[in-house]
C-alpha cells in the first residue's frame, strides 16, 4: 500500500509540474509590461515627477511579485520571503513623507533585485519552469507530423524540419523518417515529464536567489519581527493582568465581602435570632465554598495544574476529557518544552478547541501533537462547515500573536464546506521526559 501511494505520488508530481512551469512562465507577460511601466518612471526622476510616481509604480510592482513568491513557494517548495526593508522609525512623522518614501524604496536593495529579476525572468522561465512544457508541446507536434500534419505538409509542397527530419513531399513513402518522428516525439514527451519537477526546483532556487531578502533585509525584518512579537506579549501579559483582577473583583472578591457582612450580620444574631444564625451561616458556608471553586478555576486559567504537573500531553487529554463533542488526541513527545512554551501551546489549542464549539458546527475533532525536527506541531482538525478566516472574529489572530512571542507560525486550511485544520509550529527542544 505504501509503496503504491509512493508510485501515485511520483507520477502525480511529473504530470503537474510542465504545466505549473508554464503557466509561471505565463506570468512573464503581465510581468514585461509592469517592467516597462516602472522604468517609464524612473526616468521621470531627472523632472522631479519621479518622487511622486516612482513608490506607487514599485508597490504596484512587489504586489505583482507576491504572487510569484507565493507560487513559487506552493509549487516548487522553495519559501520564499518578503524581503522588503521595513520603514524607518518616524518616517510617518516626517515634514516631507513622499520625498522620504522615495528615498527609502530607492535605497532598499531588495527594489533594484525586484527590478533584476523582471528583466531576467521572461528568458530565464523559458529554459527553467517552461522548458518541460515546451519538450511535451513539441513531442505532441512529432506526432501531429506522423499521422495528420506530415502529410499535408508534403501535399502543399512545403518543407519542413522536425529536429534532423525533413518533412516534404517525399515524407509519407520514407518509413524510416515517419517512425523517427514518433519515437522522437514520444521521447520529447517522457523528457518533459521526467526533468519537470527537477526544472521547476531549479526555477524555485532562481527565485528565492533575487526575490527572497537579503542578509541585510534579513536581519532587518528579524528586528521588526522581535519588536512586534515583544509588544504583542506585553500587550498579552497586561490582557491577561487585567482579566485575573476583573475576574477577581467580580467573582471571588464580591463574595468574600458578602461573606464578611454576613458574618457581621451572624454575630449580632446569636443572641437575638439563632435559628436565623444558623440560616445565614449555612448560606456563608456555601458562598465560601462558591469562592473557593471560582479561585480554583481561576488558578486554572493561569496555569492548569495538570499542565504543570503531567505536562501539555495530558493537559491536552484533560482538555479533550471536558469538550463537548468528540475529541480523538494522538500525542508523540519523548519529553516536555520548556514551561513557556508549553503554556502557550496548551492555551492556542483550549482556544482551537473553543473556537470549534462554537463556530465549526462539527460532529468530530482529531488532535494531533508530536516533536519533529526540532519543532512542537499541534494540529487540530475538524469535519465541519469550513470557511474559517483569520478575519472572522474567531480568535485566529489572537492565537497568533501568542505564539509568535515564541517564533511560532499559525496555519489555517478551511475551504467551504470543511474539514477545518489548524496548524501551529514552535521552535523547540524537548528537556526531559514526561512524568510518568
Amino acid at each position: 500500500m505504501e509503496n503504491e501511494l509512493t508510485r501515485q505520488t511520483w507520477l502525480m508530481e511529473r504530470a503537474r509540474a510542465p504545466w505549473r512551469g508554464f503557466r509561471l512562465w505565463l506570468l512573464s507577460i503581465p510581468t514585461i509590461i509592469i517592467t516597462y511601466l516602472v522604468a517609464s518612471t524612473f526616468s521621470a526622476i531627472s523632472i522631479g515627477l519621479g518622487v511622486l510616481i516612482v513608490p506607487p509604480a514599485v508597490e504596484a510592482a512587489r504586489r505583482w511579485l507576491g504572487v510569484y513568491r507565493r507560487l513559487i513557494g506552493e509549487w516548487t517548495g522553495h519559501r520564499i520571503e518578503r524581503p522588503y526593508l521595513p520603514e524607518p522609525a518616524g518616517a510617518a512623522d516626517s515634514p516631507h513623507p513622499r520625498l522620504q518614501r522615495f528615498q527609502q524604496v530607492m535605497a532598499d536593495p531588495a527594489t533594484w533585485r525586484d527590478l533584476g529579476w523582471m528583466v531576467a525572468d521572461p528568458i530565464v522561465a523559458l529554459f527553467t519552469a517552461a522548458l518541460p512544457a515546451s519538450l511535451i508541446l513539441y513531442g505532441f507536434w512529432g506526432w501531429n507530423l506522423t499521422f495528420w500534419a506530415g502529410h499535408t505538409i508534403g501535399s502543399q509542397g512545403w518543407t519542413e524540419f522536425y529536429t534532423f527530419i525533413r518533412v516534404d513531399a517525399g515524407y509519407t513513402s520514407n518509413a524510416a523518417n515517419v517512425v523517427g518522428t514518433a519515437v522522437l516525439g514520444t521521447l520529447f514527451i517522457a523528457i518533459g515529464f521526467l526533468i519537470g519537477p527537477k526544472m521547476l526546483d531549479v526555477y524555485g532556487r532562481w527565485g528565492r536567489s533575487l526575490l527572497g531578502p537579503t542578509e541585510k533585509a534579513r536581519l532587518a525584518l528579524r528586528v521588526q519581527h522581535l519588536t512586534e512579537t515583544r509588544y504583542n506579549a506585553v500587550d498579552a501579559s497586561a490582557a491577561e493582568l487585567r482579566r485575573i483582577e476583573r475576574d477577581l473583583h467580580d467573582g471571588a472578591q464580591a463574595r468574600l465581602v458578602a461573606m464578611g457582612m454576613s458574618l457581621g450580620a451572624i454575630e449580632h444574631l446569636l443572641d437575638k435570632d439563632p435559628d436565623k444564625a444558623r440560616l445565614l451561616l449555612a448560606e456563608t458556608r456555601a458562598s465560601s465554598a462558591m469562592a473557593l471553586a471560582e479561585l480554583r478555576d481561576l488558578v486554572r486559567g493561569i496555569h492548569p495544574p495538570v499542565l504543570a504537573d503531567r505536562g501539555v500531553g495530558d493537559a491536552v487529554k484533560a482538555l479533550a476529557l471536558d469538550h463537548p463533542l468528540p475529541v480523538e488526541v494522538t500525542v508523540d513527545l519523548s519529553g516536555r518544552p520548556e514551561p513557556p512554551v508549553e503554556s502557550a501551546v496548551y492555551f492556542a489549542v483550549s482556544e482551537m478547541l473553543t473556537n470549534t464549539a462554537k463556530h465549526s458546527g462539527a460532529e468530530r475533532v482529531w488532535i494531533d501533537l508530536r516533536h519533529s525536527d526540532g519543532m512542537l506541531r499541534a494540529t487540530v482538525t475538524d469535519n465541519g462547515q469550513g470557511g474559517a478566516s483569520f478575519e472572522g472574529g474567531t480568535g485566529l489572530r489572537g492565537i497568533e500573536r501568542r505564539i509568535g512571542s515564541f517564533d511560532g507560525v499559525l496555519a489555517l486550511n478551511s475551504p467551504p464546506g470543511g474539514p477545518t485544520i489548524v496548524t501551529l509550529e514552535v521552535t523547540c527542544t524537548l528537556d526531559s521526559p514526561p512524568s510518568p
